[in-house]
């Protein structure tokens, strides 16, 4: 019999509209030609050609694609999702490329921006022709942002920045940064031109994942800025927050492009790969961890599905965001681990991504929210009782 696909066993597609699936196939299409015959390489060398990147992938109308005006495409937010997950089916470093300029920094600014700042800024980060970056996590502070040592002072009319941010990405190519910080009453956000004298972004060399994308430490010394550029819509800590939960939406679906691309993989191997007089595929063994791999890779899409269809009707809430961060993330490090063991020698290297999407979902893991921090949420929805200190 003619096999099918994991995710054409659930019938997906009938549940995602026709416009949806353009926009998906039409990432799907610029990921299989531009970035899976260069991404190994990419990786290899420690390296993204984000610039380049970013204007083709503004020219195909994904950067800040969900957002509304400005010169965005204003899709559905499921149709944001999709895309995440074909770029995440290519790389986790060119998904963190898009999510980072959309849901981070170009949403900071469309959300909590002054007008000004979002025509300053808005369409060409839209076009990609300029490059943004968020600044929250600091080196002593990821889950407890709200300990961030990053100060801002009043000078007159003026507003001095000092302070560090680490793990950003995009930092050492973006033209813009959001950069939160302490001020004498509240966390407040600033819009920071990163060719601010003071300003500086060294990159983070040495990677073991996403080494296919820019990471790099913010660093802010006595970096002067006018009172316009203040975020006026961001109070306290809720403004970087809703940014957040933006792009952990995106990671629901873009860790399952990662899983999914692994378990192809392996079930295309496995087809082919003859052991002891028999293809691979045709093993019990074999068939049931693909078997419990598909099923994992369709409840997760299931739910990514459905959490879209609550944010497109504008109900999803923040820990429902975490339920699905913290499960699709979760499956998907575990499918492809699993699938690198089918692989066996053949998966520890760069000609099959299985490695590369293991080693970058660890940082998915991490970021967005630890898999503990989503816990401790969803834990403290069912019990009544917060347990973050």
């Amino acid at each position: 019999m003619s096999p099918v696909t994991p995710l054409g066993l659930f019938a997906v597609d009938g549940l995602i509209g026709e416009e949806d699936r353009a926009m998906r196939d039409a990432v799907r299409t610029f990921v299989d030609s531009r970035v899976r015959p260069h991404v190994a390489g990419w990786y290899d060398a420690g390296s993204l050609p984000a610039r380049d990147l970013a204007k083709e992938l503004g020219e195909l109308g994904v950067m800040g694609m969900h957002l509304e005006g400005y010169g965005c495409a204003g899709t559905s937010a499921t149709a944001y999702g999709l895309a995440c997950m074909e770029l995440e089916a290519g790389d986790s470093g060119v998904r963190s490329l898009v999510s980072v300029q959309g849901s981070l920094a170009m949403y900071a600014i469309w959300k909590h921006g002054s007008e000004e700042q979002k025509q300053e800024w808005l369409p060409r980060m839209a076009q990609g022709t300029a490059i943004g970056c968020f600044g929250l996590t600091e080196p002593d502070f990821g889950s407890d942002p709200a300990g961030m040592r990053t100060r801002a002072r009043r000078d007159g009319a003026d507003w001095i920045l000092n302070g560090t941010k680490m793990w950003i990405t995009n930092g050492s190519v973006a033209d813009v940064a959001v950069v939160w910080a302490q001020t004498p009453d509240r966390i407040r956000g600033f819009v920071v031109p990163t060719d601010a004298p003071g300003f500086s972004a060294p990159e983070i060399k040495r990677k073991l994942s996403l080494r296919a994308s820019v990471t790099s430490e913010l660093v802010l010394q006595d970096v002067r800025l006018p009172s316009s550029a203040v975020l006026p819509g961001a109070a306290g800590l809720s403004g970087p927050l809703s940014c957040l939960n933006e792009a952990r939406f995106g990671i629901v679906f873009g860790a399952l492009g990662a899983a999914r691309d692994c378990l192809d993989t392996a079930i295309a191997y496995a087809r082919q790969r003859e052991i002891f007089d028999r293809p691979l595929a045709a093993y019990q063994l074999s068939q049931a961890k693909l078997a419990d791999m598909t099923l994992e890779l369709g409840k997760g899409m299931l739910l990514a599905l459905h959490l879209g269809a609550l944010k497109d009707a504008g109900t999803l809430r923040p820990e429902q965001v975490s339920l699905g961060k913290l499960n699709n993330v979760r499956e998907a490090i575990a499918i492809a681990r699993e699938c690198r063991a089918l692989l066996g020698a053949a998966g520890i290297t760069l000609e099959h991504p299985v490695m590369r999407h293991a080693n970058n979902l660890e940082s998915v893991l991490t970021y967005e929210g630890t898999s503990e921090v989503h816990q401790l949420v969803i834990g403290q929805q069912v019990t009544g009782h917060a347990a973050f200190r």
